[in-house]
This record gives structure tokens, C-alpha cells and sequence, in this order.
């Protein structure tokens, strides 16, 4: 008899010691906020100057508040985006390969996004808008 009254009280305490188990968070709201330390390589601009480009808003769920993104025309470019590709190309093989452009560090910070065949070298069309020669 014991051994049944044990048994029937386990499952009958089972769901409350199942519940004391489950811990209900609460989300923290969303917080935005500007940077604290901004890193060297960027560039502050208020988002007032310069032409907006592009604007997308993208569609959120029920309850929450759409995002509107907008990429805008900076209003001073900082950097040498002009070369002489025949002084970069320094094997003369017609590419320039990324150690060859670490001699320009504007094209060495921009070469994954000039490289867009993913070859790992750039040749004169990757670069058309950067050549002076």
C-alpha cells in the first residue's frame, strides 16, 4: 500500500515540479544606439548630407515596426581610387594580383569587393573606373 500511495503522489507533484523547471523570459526591448568607438577606417557623415541612393523598407511581422533602409552618396570620397595599372602589375602577367595591390592600400581595402569573380586578381575591367593609364 505504501509503495502505491508513493507512486501516486510522484504523479500527481510530476507537473508541478515540471513547471517549477520552465523559466518564462521576457525579452529585453531593442535598444539603438550610435557607435561608441568608432573604428579608423570609417568615415562619419550625418545621414542629412548626400543624396539618398537607394531606399527599401522591409516588411516586418505583425506588431513590429517596419525597417526602411536607405544607402546614401557620401559627399567627400576619402582615398586614392585612381592607379597606373602597370605600375601595380609589377609580374607584367595583366592582373593585379592582392599582394601586388597591397602597394595601394584604397585598393587594398577594396579588392574582395572589386574582385567579382572571385579569382583573386583584378584585371583593366574590374578597375575601369579607377584607371588613369
Amino acid at each position: 500500500m505504501r509503495r502505491r500511495s508513493s507512486l501516486t503522489l510522484l504523479l500527481t507533484l510530476l507537473p508541478t515540479l515540471a513547471l517549477a523547471q520552465v523559466q518564462v523570459r521576457t525579452p529585453l526591448p531593442a535598444v539603438s544606439e550610435p557607435l561608441r568607438e568608432v573604428p579608423a577606417s570609417v568615415r562619419a557623415q550625418p545621414l542629412s548630407q548626400g543624396e539618398v541612393t537607394h531606399q527599401v523598407t522591409l516588411a516586418a511581422p505583425a506588431g513590429e515596426a517596419a525597417v526602411t533602409v536607405r544607402s546614401v552618396q557620401p559627399v567627400s570620397v576619402v582615398g586614392q581610387y585612381r592607379i597606373a595599372f602597370a605600375a601595380l602589375d609589377v609580374d607584367g602577367d595583366g592582373f593585379i594580383s592582392r599582394a601586388e595591390a597591397q602597394a595601394n592600400p584604397t585598393l587594398a581595402d577594396e579588392f574582395n569587393a572589386l574582385d567579382v569573380k572571385r579569382r583573386g586578381t583584378l584585371d583593366r575591367a574590374d578597375l575601369a573606373g579607377w584607371l588613369i593609364d
